[in-house]
């Protein structure tokens, strides 16, 4: 089966200001050449450190981001290549969830023409139809209809990010893409939305990219898991695989930090690793590995030679030493 997305070499570079009138332009690298698949009916999950390039990666992918180079292959062409009217009609196909249920909905526009909008703007079926398939869409995120007339302030802040799904369903997308979807809900609340998101997943046969810093979340929704750190990609795995036998440092003191993972001491479990410091500036990325001075297994080859993802215990890792770490590992 070929994958929906294909991303290869992708790059985003901001140009900053000039430290002086001769000096040249800066640019922050947010995302240095990245490379994954998504297959069809799967969710795939970017997760990483606030300023890890997660976000800016999705956005770029997606086009609502200038990627400065690389490839897009979605359905087997290349987004980046599209003039922006054959843009505009792919974005049927490629639907985005926000992060702010609270922001991302229009408080002055009742419920039912929030939701009808992007059937209006891509012309998808008659006026009739697109007022069945309000409905539909509506019930289907657990809604009643006779809401739709409502306000979004008459709603809660898990029921706002119900009618955001429902809003990205109406044009029938082959991928939706999620940036931290729950991380402005309660916790009780995550858990519904989440579990939502799964079933329509599994119902509709949607895929997901989905962005998120909380890895308990990725576990839950996401079937393959890739690590960011300052750009780039330093793991890439099944769930399973990453979860039980995580390979690159970063993502193990990840996992470790995460109480309500580090307490089930699967195979795989470490203690948690002693990680100080921050990461190195994105204008000034490092030669060798970017987690080098913050990695307590570091040696002199990994500040001179930038190691790249490469097969290991079931995962892809960008490490020059993968694997647990015999001395770190769990006594109990």
């Amino acid at each position: 089966m070929s994958p929906l997305l294909d991303v290869r070499d992708l790059t985003v570079r901001f140009p900053m200001p000039k430290p002086s009138l001769f000096a040249p332009r800066p640019h922050l690298e947010a995302v240095r050449q990245i490379s994954f698949t998504l297959e069809p009916g799967r969710a795939l999950g970017i997760v990483g450190e606030s300023g890890s390039g997660k976000t800016t990666a999705a956005m770029a992918t997606i086009r609502l981001t200038e990627a400065s180079g690389g490839e897009v292959h979605f359905d087997g062409v290349d987004l980046l290549k599209l003039s922006p009217e054959k843009m505009r009609m792919r974005r049927r196909d490629i639907q985005l969830i926000f992060q702010d249920p609270y922001s991302s909905l229009n408080p002055r526009t009742r419920v039912n023409d929030i939701v009808r909008e992007p059937m209006d703007l891509m012309e998808v079926g008659t006026p009739a139809e697109r007022r069945e398939r309000v409905v539909e869409y509506f019930r289907l995120v657990g809604l009643r209809p006779d809401q739709l007339d409502l306000f979004p302030h008459q709603f809660s802040g898990g029921q706002r990010q119900r009618i955001s799904i429902a809003r990205a369903l109406t044009t029938d997308p082959k991928l939706l893409v999620c940036d931290e979807p729950v991380s402005a809900l309660d916790v009780a609340i995550q858990a519904q939305i989440l579990n939502l998101l799964a079933r329509l997943k599994d119902e509709l046969g949607l895929s997901y990219l989905f962005i998120s810093h909380d890895l308990g979340v990725v576990r839950h929704v996401c079937d393959d898991v890739a690590v960011m750190y300052l750009g780039k990609i330093v793991e890439h795995a099944p769930r399973a695989a990453l979860f039980d036998a995580p390979q690159h440092p970063y993502t193990q003191a990840l996992i470790s930090a995460a109480p309500s993972l580090a307490r089930r001491k699967s195979k795989g479990y470490v203690r948690p690793l002693k990680v100080s410091g921050d990461p190195p500036s994105p204008i000034n990325p490092p030669p060798g590995c970017a987690f080098a001075e913050r990695c307590p297994r570091a040696q002199p080859l990994c500040r001179e030679v930038q190691p790249e993802l490469e097969p290991v215990g079931g995962s892809l890792a960008a490490c020059h030493f993968p694997g647990p770490d015999e001395a770190l590992r769990d006594a109990s």
